[in-house]
Formats: structure tokens, C-alpha cells, sequence
């Protein structure tokens, strides 16, 4: 469940013309693809690109909206079952568009884009983003940003951690206790941090940023996705496990099991290349905003995590007008949307479900997505997640 499903009075009409937008990100998702041909995925991902970060986010966001949770965590615990599908598909040096916290960050690692955008319709998310960034700023290695987002002393030999896997990680986080003095040190030096990024910050903010990264030194790794009003449900994972878990192959694959990943992640947020967005999916700016500012740079989508955004959008009514968006976006080759599904809420199991986790994560080609949108649509959310989708079993 992602915060950038549509929850608040939909936008107006759109006011440009899709159409002629999908003769020219067709084109320019050519353009994109040259620019990677050739090259080395590293390099293609290094491109530099003119980005001043806080002007940027001001001028991509749109006005905040509600959504039930404060979403500090997933639900998906199949959120690394697309790892590998990504990996088959060559998509290094595109852009990256998510929703949502940190798994986003595991997608980037896995994709390696030239720059990422994170959209949210919460201004929280935002804030938590900053958060993340300000932690990523900050951080040696994995241990450190373990250690400063939880609260943690940081070991003296933090330097020589850089190897270590992540279960070890994990079994230092879970074994030391958060204690007065780390716990302001860290809470001191992420707001600082955060400070010197420019984004403009109400008081309201601020207590916000502090009361996220209060809760993750209060619960540590245990910290579980919950909404407002209601219990955690208990297929719901902990932080622990999401950190921990293993793509389809039974491999560790999230952005802090590899020092490389994290690296590759930290890496882009230092050049401002991750870059925090709030946005209706179908709003009226952001996505539209985006996909202008793609075509300047010559990039195509490379890959588009949705979560289960679409679901709440056919609801709402407003799924046709993301379509269009979308449909406008420069796209590269092999471009994909990486979308979770709660099968069971619907009594229908996905063919994709692997036994044990409650989701289901998916992948579907970009230009798969806008041809079936353009010759009719889809008529219902079970089409949308059975149709076009690329078999990872």
C-alpha cells in the first residue's frame, strides 16, 4: 500500500494534448536509449544533469493530500521479487519514478538510473525523504546509517563494517540499545543536515522530520507499516524483515545487503539525483512536470514503481487521467511499470503469488501498458494486473 494513491477531491481537466505528447516521447525515448547504447551503466548513470535541488522539488510539487498512514515502512514483503526481471531488462541510465519510503531505494540499486524521482501525494513523504537523504549525507557505510537512523552508537571500528553482511548488520542494531547520547547526536545531525538542503521547512515540518525519526529509534528494526485508526495487520513486515529479505532466488537483494547498492544509492543523493516530489499520480502537475523536464535531458522511464497507486485511481476515476500522463512520458527501451498487488483482498490469487507473502509484486513493459490503454483500456484492476505482465517464475 503506497501514499500516493488518490485520496482527496481529483484534479480538473488536463491542459495539454496527449496525443501529440506520445508522438514526442516516443521519440525521445530513442533519444534516451542512444544515450545509454554505447556506454558502460556506470557511465551512463553518471551524465551530469543541471539540477538545483530545492528550487526543483518546489517547482515539480504540487499541494499536499491525505493519505491514512504515515507509511515510514512498506507492507510489500515481495517488493524484491522483481529484482531479477529488472536486471534481464538493461535498464541502467533512464530515469527512475516511485512512491513511497525506502524501497524505492532497492529499485534504484537494482535499476541504476541517471537520476530518480520519488512522487508522493503526501508532503510527509517528502519529509521522510529528506530524512533519508540527510541520513545517506551523513554515513560511512550501511552500519552508520543503520546507527544514525535507529539511534545507535556508532561502533569505533565503524570503518572496517563495509564488508560485513547484512545479517550482521542487523544482529549489532538489534544487540545494542539506543542511549541518550546517540540518540541526540543522531536527531541533531540529521535535522542540521537536512537544513543545509534549502528546502524550505514550516515549524510543522520540522516536528514532523523529528517525530519520524523518533519513531524509528523507538522501535527499531521491529517498526511495522500501520494506518491510522487500525491495528497492524499481521502479515504486515517488520522493518527487519524487509531489510532482510531475498529476491525470488532466496538471495539478499535490497539496497543495504550490498555496500555496492548502498554506495550506487548514496552516490546519486549526494549529486541531488534523487529527488522528492509531492504529487497526485493524477494530479494535475507533477507526473506532467516530470515528463518535461525528461525531454530536456534526453532520458526515457526505465522503470515506474506504482505500488498499488492504480488500484485506488480506477476507484477514484481518476485512473484514465494518470494513463495519459504516463502515455507522455519519455520512455526508454525496455521500460517497465513495477506495480504490488494484495491478491487476496480480492479472492483471486495472482499465478505470480510465491507461497507466503501476501503480495505480489509485478512487472509490466511501459509501451505494453500505454498500447493496451490506447485500443480500449482496462476494464477492471484484475485486468490491469493479469494483462501484459511479464512471467518471473
Amino acid at each position: 500500500m503506497s501514499s500516493g494513491e488518490s485520496r482527496r477531491v481529483p484534479f480538473g481537466p488536463r491542459t495539454f494534448h496527449a496525443s501529440g505528447w506520445r508522438v514526442a516521447a516516443w521519440a525521445l525515448a530513442l533519444v534516451g536509449a542512444a544515450c545509454v547504447g554505447g556506454r558502460s551503466p556506470e557511465a551512463a548513470t553518471r551524465r551530469p544533469l543541471d539540477v538545483r535541488f530545492a528550487p526543483l522539488v518546489e517547482r515539480l510539487s504540487e499541494p499536499g493530500g491525505y493519505f491514512d498512514t504515515d507509511n515510514l515502512i512498506s507492507n510489500e514483503r515481495s517488493y524484491l521479487h522483481v529484482v531479477g526481471g529488472l536486471a534481464e531488462r538493461n535498464l541502467a541510465g533512464g530515469a527512475y519514478i516511485g512512491v513511497g519510503p525506502d524501497q524505492n531505494f532497492s529499485y534504484i540499486a537494482a535499476v541504476r538510473p541517471a537520476v530518480a524521482f520519488i512522487v508522493d501525494i503526501r508532503r510527509d513523504n517528502l519529509l521522510q525523504h529528506l530524512l533519508f537523504k540527510a541520513l545517506f549525507a551523513r554515513s560511512r557505510n550501511r552500519l552508520e546509517y543503520l546507527c544514525l537512523l535507529h539511534g545507535r552508537p556508532i561502533p569505533e571500528d565503524v570503518d572496517a563494517w563495509g564488508s560485513r553482511s547484512v545479517d550482521e548488520l542487523v544482529a549489532y542494531v538489534d544487540s545494542t540499545p539506543a542511549t541518550a547520547g546517540a540518540t541526540r547526536a543522531a536527531a541533531d545531525t540529521v535535522l542540521a543536515t537536512v537544513q543545509r538542503f534549502e528546502v524550505p521547512l514550516s515549524p510543522e515540518d520540522v516536528a514532523t522530520l523529528r517525530r519520524f525519526h523518533e519513531t524509528f529509534i523507538a522501535a527499531g528494526l521491529d517498526l511495522r507499516f500501520q494506518s491510522f485508526g487500525r491495528a497492524p495487520l499481521p502479515h504486515y513486515p517488520t522493518l527487519r524483515q524487509l531489510v532482510l529479505e531475498t529476491d525470488r532466488h532466496g538471495q539478499r537483494a535490497g539496497y543495504l545487503a550490498d555496500e555496492a547498492a548502498f554506495r550506487f544509492v548514496q552516490d546519486l543523493q549526494a549529486r541531488d539525483l534523487v529527488i522528492p516530489v509531492v504529487g497526485d499520480f493524477a494530479g494535475d502537475r507533477a507526473l506532467a512536470a516530470i515528463g518535461e523536464l525528461l525531454a530536456r535531458w534526453g532520458l526515457g522511464v526505465s522503470a515506474f514503481y506504482t505500488s498499488n497507486v492504480e488500484f485506488y485511481l480506477l476507484r477514484s476515476g481518476t485512473f484514465d487521467r494518470f494513463a495519459a500522463t504516463v502515455a507522455a512520458l519519455p520512455r526508454s527501451d525496455h521500460g517497465v511499470i513495477i506495480r504490488s498487488y494484495f491478491g487476496r483482498n480480492f479472492g483471486f490469487v495472482h499465478p505470480q503469488a510465491v507461497p507466503g507473502y501476501f503480495s505480489v509484486q509485478l512487472l509490466q513493459p511501459l509501451d505494453a501498458f500505454v498500447a493496451r490503454q490506447a485500443t480500449g483500456g482496462y476494464r477492471s484492476y484484475l485486468d490491469l494486473v493479469t494483462h501484459e505482465t511479464i512471467d518471473l517464475r
